[in-house]
């Protein structure tokens, strides 16, 4: 039995800037388990730009950015381990894992951080009819044999689902010489971001049909064509309206779900709204010493607000090793943060006033597309938030900063409610 006081599973963006954060707190003792061949997790194969606006103020790609903080891990000398799959988390904090050169081995850790990213929903969620031939794939595995393997999919694509993802796959196919014909999208809305949409699709002229999906795949060896169908309001098709693409490759880019199967197997509450860990403003789970961040906690659009976030579970960990985080608490009630009227959740799910630091940056997601609207923040029945915004859409990440001195001015505060109010 190994004993260390960190470890951290998963060695992409959020574990590294957990280790680096946690690194600069004074932790000598860290280790990073990671799965694959290399570090920097699914940045590796994001050739694309637009990273590193926030944390580096300049435009990179997904491997620079990985490779910045892959650096600073190396130069403060932090150990890792690659190739190596964690198997299961004890409630003591007991980490089970194996390699090709341990076997299996134990580590006793005194902080967990779970970094564990998040994967696609495949084609089995879909009920999509039709037999399973080859020359369809998840997005994200489209763009690790392009970017990575050298390998091209195919030559005519239909995408299913307007994810991020998809929406930067369309581009890369069209790059690579292949005919997009069409973007599907099942909601009313896009999921990606408004610049990917512009950049990805209009900029190559690649139509996007919302309200609708895929019907029926036809072809046995492979793809040859699929059927798309308007659907309604409760996301049902519309029969007359039909619509054949030939097509030999389809690609779905249908949502990610965070990797929680350790997290459920140790016993962490999860939010059944964002499939990722309930935490408290310290990123801490139910349980004692274990902390979450990135896209295994709740899905993010951009890499450097998982890096932000990531740096606070590395600080706050160091803070419970140290025992400086309980030293000064005294105990009290938490603070519930409500999510309601639009807003689908918050994280973090509750408030300890003595423990947040000075800032705390609360993240949520609506649940629709409203406009000229306001978000509202309550504490209790009081609204001490009232921000105009002209558009708020579910595939945009926002945020609201709560500050430990204005919740002091509430010592009886029980609840803080979040919600999105029309003019």
């Amino acid at each position: 039995m190994r004993n260390y006081d960190i470890v951290i599973v998963g060695g992409g963006p959020a574990g590294l800037a957990a280790a680096v954060s946690a690194r600069q707190s004074g932790i000598e003792s860290i280790i990073i388990l990671e799965r694959d061949k290399e570090l920097g997790g699914i940045l590796n194969q994001c050739i694309h730009n637009g990273f590193g606006l926030h944390t580096f103020k300049e435009e990179l790609t997904g491997p620079e950015y990985a490779d910045r903080f892959i650096a600073q891990v190396r130069e403060l000398k932090i150990e890792y381990k690659l190739n190596t799959m964690v198997l299961d988390i004890g409630q003591d904090k007991t980490v089970t894992a194996m390699n090709r050169e341990d076997g299996m081995f134990e580590i006793q850790a005194k902080a967990v951080i779970l970094a564990m990213g998040c994967r696609e929903r495949p084609r089995g969620a879909l009920n999509i009819p039709g037999y399973r031939p080859a020359g369809i794939y998840s997005a994200g595995t489209a763009q690790r044999l392009v970017n990575m393997e050298g390998y091209m999919p195919g030559r005519e694509v239909v995408i299913l689902g307007s994810g991020d993802i998809g929406l930067i796959m369309a581009r890369r196919m069209t790059l690579e010489g292949a005919k997009v014909k069409v973007v599907a999208e099942l909601m009313p809305y896009s999921g990606g971001l408004k610049r990917n949409i512009v950049q990805c699709l209009d900029d190559y002229g690649i139509p996007l049909k919302l309200s609708h999906t895929v019907v029926d795949i036809t072809g046995k060896e492979r793809v040859e064509g699929v059927t798309l169908a308007q659907v309604d309001e409760k996301n049902k098709p519309i029969p007359g309206t039909e619509e054949f693409y030939s097509c030999d490759t389809l690609l779905l880019s249908v949502g990610l779900i965070p990797e929680n199967e350790i997290s459920r197997g140790m016993g962490v509450t999860i939010n059944p709204v964002t499939s990722g860990p309930k935490v408290n403003e310290s990123l801490e789970t139910n349980l004692e010493g274990v902390f979450a961040c990135g896209n295994v906690l709740h899905v993010h659009d951009l890499v450097d607000f998982v890096s932000e976030e990531a740096s606070a579970a590395g600080r706050n960990a160091a803070a419970y090793v140290k025992g400086t985080s309980v030293a000064d608490a005294a105990p009290e009630a938490e603070i519930c943060l409500n999510p309601t009227a639009g807003v689908r959740y918050t994280v973090p799910s509750t408030i300890r006033r003595a423990r947040m630091e000075d800032n705390l940056t609360v993240r949520f997601r609506v649940g629709g597309v409203y406009k000229n609207c306001f978000v509202s923040v309550y504490f209790d029945d009081e609204r001490v938030i009232h921000r105009k915004r002209q558009v708020l859409a579910p595939g945009e990440m926002e945020e609201v900063k709560l500050t430990k001195e204005q919740l002091l001015q509430y010592p009886k505060l029980e609840q803080i409610t979040f919600k999105i109010e029309e003019e």
